[in-house]
């Protein structure tokens, strides 16, 4: 138990350490993850490509959970969550939909990365009333210009990560410079950090279908965003190969009253590369 866990015997605030939940609905059994305070609005943390439980940051969610109920959860198909990866962004929004109403929750605050954030604006255009609060990080909209080339970017990322045994998130979420390389080390053995119960890899069936879908939105006609009213906090780095970094300022201009922070010299994984800043940003914003 970490020191933090003692002060209160009930309240978990390390994700490490967060218990492992499951939730059935709509036939789909939902694994989860839950840590921080209970009672009010929670936090709903929507994971990236290829991601499960175990691929979200602890520095970014242990702050947030520090006055926050949060929960990560794996989509349809992925980790331990049981059924067949949708092939479409819409689809998974469906999904968390029916997830987060399982659980009980009429409003909730969401928490999104990379292809977490595209399910997040689906989710939202289709159900405004469950949004309180949008965090979109490493993000681009619906047909946005650029979208559908992650596919090929990821593969070739995957490619130059076999061949120098290293992690693949080392390529696609960091700049490969002086600042990139380490910061990224650190986040991958950030990601280690627990230690037990941990989540089932993604299948490659399930990633490639994830990537269908990510293609999919890319080339459909953009959403309209003018309807999204919640409060917005859009981040990234400022050389964003997955999703490329113009996306977020996109988001930005046709979000009404949305803020924006572009983190210097780093990637897709800008908000990790930048935690010690970036957390306390995303937890003002959420307490507010």
């Amino acid at each position: 138990m970490s020191a933090n866990d003692t002060s209160n015997q009930h309240t978990v605030t390390s994700y490490a350490l967060a218990p492992a939940r499951t939730i059935t609905a709509g036939g789909v059994t939902y694994a989860y993850r839950e840590l921080g305070p209970k009672g009010g609005i929670p936090v709903i943390f929507f994971v990236h490509l290829a991601a499960t439980l175990d691929n979200w940051d602890p520095r970014i969610v242990d702050a947030i959970a520090q006055n926050r109920h949060v929960i990560t959860f794996d989509n349809r198909g992925v980790g331990a969550s049981t059924g067949r990866v949708p092939d479409s962004v819409e689809a998974m929004a469906d999904d968390a939909y029916a997830f987060v109403k399982a659980l009980g929750f009429g409003t909730i605050d969401v928490f999104a990365f990379s292809l977490g954030g595209m399910v997040a604006q689906d989710l939202v255009v289709k159900h405004p009333e469950l949004v309180r609060k949008l965090v979109l990080t490493g993000t681009g909209p619906r047909g946005g210009k650029d979208i559908d080339k992650v596919v090929a970017t990821t593969y070739w990322d995957i490619l130059r990560a076999t061949l120098t045994r290293s992690d693949p998130k080392e390529f696609l979420f960091f700049n490969r410079n002086a600042t990139g390389k380490p910061a990224a080390k650190a986040f991958v053995k950030r990601l280690q950090e627990r230690t037990t119960d941990r989540d089932d890899d993604m299948s490659l069936k399930g990633f490639r279908t994830q990537l269908k879908a990510i293609k999919k939105y890319g080339r459909s006609a953009p959403a309209d965003l003018s309807v999204i009213t919640q409060p917005t906090l859009i981040a990234n780095g400022d050389n964003d190969r997955m999703v490329p970094s113009v996306l977020s300022e996109d988001l930005h201009r046709r979000i009404k009253d949305s803020t924006l922070v572009i983190y210097p010299d780093s990637g897709h994984g800008g908000i990790f590369q930048y935690h010690q800043r970036f957390a306390p940003v995303a937890a003002e914003f959420l307490a507010g």
